[in-house]
């Protein structure tokens, strides 16, 4: 009686115990079953993606944003998009942008007090840094969140101007504290004002942020101040 170990493993002994026996194996089809038929060369039935893109170019070419949320678009005599933004249809919204800009500040605000106290050789008091970070977020998620607000984005120049007279009057009093008080003070106040300073540039346009860097280049001049 055959067993399982005389059994064929493999092509090689399947056809030799089909030769043995006196029935070979029958050689495969040449020909595939396989139903055969041409490809559908009509063209597509609904807009393709490049259709879309040709429609909402021409729209964004007239200045007709196709978004209601979004802001004017402006584009080059090609078509080509130079500018764009999301508007009042932001993802995040104003307190997503607060939670973002405050963790972002804090963690300035953290890395500004870690390095004061590195330049005066101070012994590090992780406590008292971490209360004063936790401070001061509060504070800077209040502001963030009523600057990035729907309100404040109708008064665009009075926001500039409200960002130009915050990093003027910081920056010129971080200049002062700087140049004039002694260690102990600067330590306690140039975080929160270089941080102040920092945040009051970035949010600035370009004109205004340029402004406020030559009032604080003003400043340092009239006053014969250093910055090292």
């Amino acid at each position: 009686m055959a067993t399982n170990d005389d059994a064929p493993r493999n092509r090689k002994e399947r056809r030799a115990a089909a030769r043995e026996s006196g029935k070979p194996m029958a050689a495969p089809t040449s020909t595939p079953k396989l139903k055969l038929s041409q490809p559908n060369r009509s063209g597509p039935t609904e807009k393709t993606l490049l259709d879309l893109y040709e429609e909402k170019k021409s729209l964004l070419t007239k200045g007709q944003p196709f978004d209601e949320g979004a802001d004017q678009t402006v584009m080059d005599e090609g078509g080509n998009i130079l500018e764009a933004g999301l508007g009042d249809g932001e993802p995040i919204g104003p307190i997503g942008q607060a939670i973002f800009w405050t963790f972002t500040l804090g963690m300035m605000h953290f890395t500004f007090d870690v390095l004061v106290h590195n330049q005066y050789k101070q012994e590090m008091e992780w406590t008292p840094i971490f209360q004063r970070t936790a401070t001061i977020i509060p504070v800077l998620f209040l502001m963030v969140y009523l600057l990035r607000s729907e309100l404040a984005a109708r008064f665009d120049t009075a926001k500039q101007l409200f960002y130009l007279v915050v990093a003027v009057a910081s920056g010129c009093y971080t200049i002062q504290v700087t140049n004039e008080y002694d260690y102990f003070y600067v330590m306690k106040q140039t975080p929160p004002l270089g941080t102040l300073w920092i945040w009051s540039v970035i949010e600035m346009k370009l004109a205004y942020g340029a402004a406020s860097v030559a009032c604080n280049l003003a400043y340092l001049w009239w006053k014969n101040y250093t910055i090292f």
